[in-house]
């Protein structure tokens, strides 16, 4: 007993000294989250709220790390300690060290499963990982994953020990030197480009199954017919059946079932109540899995009644419309970047904190700007009431740009290497984030962004999900096919294209300038916005003539806007907020009174 006492009191004292050696890395710009953070208790929530079960375990915090040239074979010994789930690149990592094309990055850690989870399936979880991943439990490789921005799951039952499990990973990342999905990464950051993210930068977690299991939901509300559409995906054909029920707060208020992969058609009460980011009312779900006659998973998870589409209004103008109403839709652009976790948030409530400042500032939506979000963010989404315009990250070569006028130019021909990465990641990025009721509009390209085959994409998006609409291209270069006609304009909004059949946005204007010292991420001659003032007050007049101006145009035709954007990233100064979230750079009241009246203008259309 003495023994296994004294070993304990090691271990503890082993464990302490390595979480006292970590420290965030480099000396840049960090938000008070970050400064704050708990290497022992790292991004704590269960990361996956809309498929919850009540059992799980999380892997994140002080991994292993090193860094080896590519194709080399895994290292005898690792170079230090790595923060996970921050990039080797960001600070919140302690590592913050670049890695080219040329290199691979290894990550090793040991865990036990808990003794109650005998008999179990046991899944190997990851949020995302950027770009190619290569898992190893116990020496036997159990799978890979290529795709920086959506979740994948290994079974790993087979090859557990009892006790300690050895668990590595190998990650390879081109950023810019690639063919793949990135957004704004780039190796050599500048302008609107920024640091790239290498690695695990989403929650890596264990979670038990049983042998059959529910592997994911698919649910589509039906606002005009009163029902909700739940398909049920297990790992299996051979249950018996999935019952979902539908709940208000804890009253039962719709049940169904169904065998053999059929969806579950539920109606729901005739006087359902609608979601909207006035009233963003969810009810709760309850899905079970059935074996011969006996529950043998069941996963809880929530949806939303509303629909998102277009019509021409009375005096002519084809507008955007929620749950059946002309609807004009208002936000910033949001690029999700963090000085100190570049694409990871620090806490839950670092990455909630700048969802609730849109809704403060009196905007009704968001456009999530060439990235995709870990789970939680469109949770919170969901339930603060935020629309979402959900872009695919930009990729690949780019044709001629012709952002004022219908394309008549030649398209890109993408390679058969970059075309199959994006069709892929497009593909599994609508597959994961398919059921948050908040996502009104996919986004397939931004400007001419790796811009190729336009029509056909689009017309994939739109036949893959018909339940939302479709931006062909933010900015262009423009078609005539989706669901609106997406213009750019800066600094001021201005309309130089309409289009009478489709919806005619502003899918990006403003992006107005402040420097704020001790605030920014690079030397102050570096910073740039697309205009720049000097003092709080002049962007705040500047804003508000910009949105006296869309209230204009809003009249002659736009049905939503994007205003460049909610924060500060790395070299660019315009944004609402400043990149460390420590100083609101506007009159927040001013800015509030102006965007409701934008928001509200279509109300008695």
């Amino acid at each position: 007993m003495k023994k296994n006492f004294l070993t304990m009191l090691l271990a503890l004292a082993l464990c302490s000294s390595t979480f006292a050696q970590w420290k965030p890395a480099g000396d840049k710009i960090k938000t008070s989250w970050g400064e704050q953070l708990d290497p022992k208790n790292v991004l704590p929530e269960y990361p996956r709220p809309i498929m919850e079960r009540s059992d799980w375990k999380n892997l994140n915090g002080l991994w292993k790390y090193a860094i080896t040239k590519k194709g080399a074979p895994a290292p005898v010994a690792y170079q230090g300690d790595i923060l996970v789930p921050f990039a080797v690149e960001s600070s919140l990592s302690g590592v913050g060290k670049m890695i080219n094309e040329k290199e691979e990055l290894w990550y090793q850690r040991t865990f036990d499963v808990p003794s109650n989870w005998r008999g179990k399936q046991v899944l190997l979880h990851f949020g995302a990982v950027d770009w190619k991943a290569e898992v190893w439990v116990n020496d036997v490789k159990v799978g890979e994953h290529t795709g920086g921005f959506t979740p994948f799951y290994f079974d790993i039952t087979s090859v557990l020990n009892k006790g300690n499990n050895d668990l590595v990973v190998k990650v390879w990342d081109p950023s810019d030197r690639g063919e793949q999905p990135r957004g704004k990464q780039i190796a050599n950051p500048h302008g609107i480009w920024y640091t790239p993210v290498t690695g695990i930068w989403q929650t890596v977690w264990l979670e038990p199954v049983a042998t059959q299991y529910i592997a994911n939901l698919k649910t589509t509300p039906n606002i005009d017919n009163n029902s909700v559409k739940v398909e049920v995906a297990a790992n299996t054909t051979s249950a018996d059946k999935v019952e979902v029920k539908v709940f208000d707060g804890k009253n039962l208020v719709a049940k169904g079932a169904a065998l053999n992969g059929v969806p579950v058609e539920l109606a729901m009460p005739a006087n359902a109540k609608l979601w909207s980011p006035d009233s963003p009312f969810l009810y709760n779900m309850e899905v079970t899995l059935y074996k011969d006659g006996k529950a043998i998973d069941q996963v809880k998870s929530y949806t939303a009644m509303r629909k998102y589409s277009v019509r021409k209004s009375p005096n002519g103008i084809t507008r955007l419309q929620l749950n059946n109403k002309d609807y004009f839709q208002f936000g910033p652009l949001d690029q999700g970047w963090w000085p100190d976790g570049l694409y990871t948030a620090p806490t839950d409530e670092a990455l909630v904190y700048d969802l609730k400042k849109t809704k403060d500032f009196g905007y009704n939506m968001v456009r999530k700007h060439v990235k995709v979000e870990p789970a939680r963010w469109y949770t919170h989404c969901d339930q603060l009431g935020l629309i979402v315009w959900q872009d695919m990250p930009n990729g690949g070569p780019s044709p001629q740009w012709q952002a004022r006028n219908y394309f008549n130019g030649t398209e890109v021909i993408r390679s058969a290497a970059s075309e199959a990465n994006y069709r892929k990641e497009w593909k599994e990025i609508i597959d994961c984030l398919y059921s948050y009721p908040s996502i009104a509009v996919w986004v397939p390209f931004n400007e001419a962004w790796g811009q190729f085959k336009t029509p056909e994409i689009v017309a994939w998006t739109k036949e893959y999900d018909p339940s939302r609409l479709v931006n062909p291209a933010s900015g262009g270069n423009h078609y005539t096919c989706g669901d609106i006609l997406d213009l750019h304009h800066y600094p001021g909004p201005n309309m130089f294209l309409y289009d009478p059949r489709r919806a005619t946005v502003l899918g990006e204007y403003g992006g107005i300038g402040l420097v704020v010292e001790g605030n920014t991420w690079v030397n102050d001659k570096k910073n740039w916005g697309y205009v720049k003032f000097n003092t709080s007050d002049e962007v705040t007049n500047e804003y508000i003539k910009y949105g006296r101006h869309l209230l204009e145009l809003i009249q002659k035709g736009f049905s939503a806007a994007v205003y460049t954007q909610t924060t500060d990233v790395e070299g660019e100064i315009n944004g609402l907020l400043t990149y460390d979230r420590k100083v609101i750079k506007m009159d927040e009241a001013k800015i509030r009174e102006i965007n409701q009246k934008i928001c509200n203008s279509l109300n008695k259309e």
